[in-house]
Formats: structure tokens, sequence, C-alpha cells
């Protein structure tokens, strides 16, 4: 949806259940900021999803509809921080991945029918169904930070594993590919960790972002133009 039709449509949302619900107290301005903090998902951008979030709680305080007790304004802020951890803000933003955009990368990257293959920080589950599409026998697994999100995916996604947990912290050393939508500063990171825990001849697959000063394995081209790059684990690694 063009933009600013989330956030309006959001907003509406958020005081319509407010409005509808007033007579439950408190119980209305909890739902109604859920609401809102649920539609964020919608934007694109951190701002726009901060916007989107934050309409509601801010134009109901600034208009004096409602009188809260002081600690009341509190709750805003803690769903917010349910949805998007302080832990999460360092990795990527809530980016989807394009339909189609792992098309190609079964002939590119192949994999044994029931090898394990992990989407790390997948988000609401558009890099798991892309997987599928990839590598339909293929065991996929989920790793997301955010519970809400984790909950989310896990309903779209019923034939993944989708856990919620740290990427950074936990074990690579079982999957065969790694896929990650993450930052330009975090693919380092990422490798080091692929070369560290993964075994012998496994995948690291990135969107968009290439490993600086990593020769490529190989790189494919997504339908919207953004490239996939492809990393191989090395037989012998220095970092074992």
């Amino acid at each position: 949806m063009r933009w600013p039709l989330p956030a309006l449509l959001a907003w509406g949302l958020a005081w319509a259940l407010f409005i509808g619900l007033q007579s439950w107290g408190l119980a209305a301005l909890v739902l109604a900021t859920a609401a809102g903090a649920a539609c964020s998902l919608l934007g694109a951008t951190w701002w726009r999803r901060g916007l989107i979030a934050l309409g509601f709680p801010l134009s109901l305080a600034l208009s004096g509809a409602a009188t809260m007790p002081a600690w009341a304004w509190l709750l805003p802020l803690a769903l917010l921080l349910l949805v998007y951890p302080l832990n999460a803000w360092r990795d990527a933003p809530l980016f989807p991945t394009p339909a189609g955009a792992l098309h190609t990368l079964a002939a590119a990257a192949p994999l044994p029918e029931t090898a394990l293959v992990l989407d790390a920080g997948c988000g609401l589950g558009d890099g798991l169904l892309a997987l599928r599409l990839a590598y339909p026998q293929a065991r996929l697994h989920g790793l997301e930070f955010s519970w809400p999100l984790r909950a989310l995916c896990a309903l779209r996604c019923p034939w993944a594993r989708v856990r919620q947990g740290d990427i950074w912290r936990a074990d690579w050393g079982p999957y065969a590919l790694v896929y990650l939508f993450q930052r330009p500063e975090s693919m380092p990171r990422a490798w080091t960790k692929a070369q560290v825990q993964m075994q012998p001849g496994s995948w690291l697959v990135s969107l968009e972002f290439e490993v600086a000063g990593q020769v490529a394995t190989g790189r494919l081209q997504a339908p919207d133009g953004r490239a996939v790059w492809l990393y191989r684990v090395a037989a012998v690694s220095s970092l074992k």
C-alpha cells in the first residue's frame, strides 16, 4: 500500500478499537495500542513502522480523550519492545524477502532432499516461503528474536520449525545452508560464524548484501534486481 495509507488505516483501527471498548478502561488502551504495534509491520522502513506504532498513543495523549495513570503510558512502550526487542535493533530491520527471490537457488546451491536449512532472522516468514519453493523436500528451520514475529511466522509456516532465539548465539553447525537478509555491517560476522561452525561444503546465502573482502562462490539475481550472494564454506578452514 502506498504511504501514508498503512499509517492511516492503522491509526483508524486503533481509534475504533479504543472507542468501541472504552468501557473496558485500561484494557481498551492496551488492545488499541497492540493493534497499532501489530499494524506497524506494514511499514517498509523503521521510521514508518515507528510512526504507525506510536501514532495512536501519541494522538490519544495529545487529545486528552482519556485520563490514565502516568504509569499506563509505559504500556505502549512495553508493547513496542515486545514486537521489536532492543537486541533485534542491532540486526536488520524487518525487511521481507521478495516473492521469487530464491527461485533459482537450488540449481546454484544443490542440497540433499532432507537437508537442514535455516532462515536466520526469519521475521514473518517470507524467507521461509521462498526457501520452501527452492527446496521443497528440505527440513526448514526459522530463528527469530521477537516473540510476536516468531508466533506469526509459525502460523504462516506450519511446515517449518520456527523458534525464538538470537541468531548469533545459535549453533549453525547442523545446517547445510543458512539464509540471511541482514545488514552490510553484519555480513563479516556472519561469514566468520559460518566458517567456524558450519561443515565444509555448506552454504551461506545472503540477499542483497555481500561479504566485504570475500569472493563469492556465486551470484544470482532476484526478479526485483537485487543480488543473491552465495558463499560455500571451504573444506579446510584455518579458523577451525
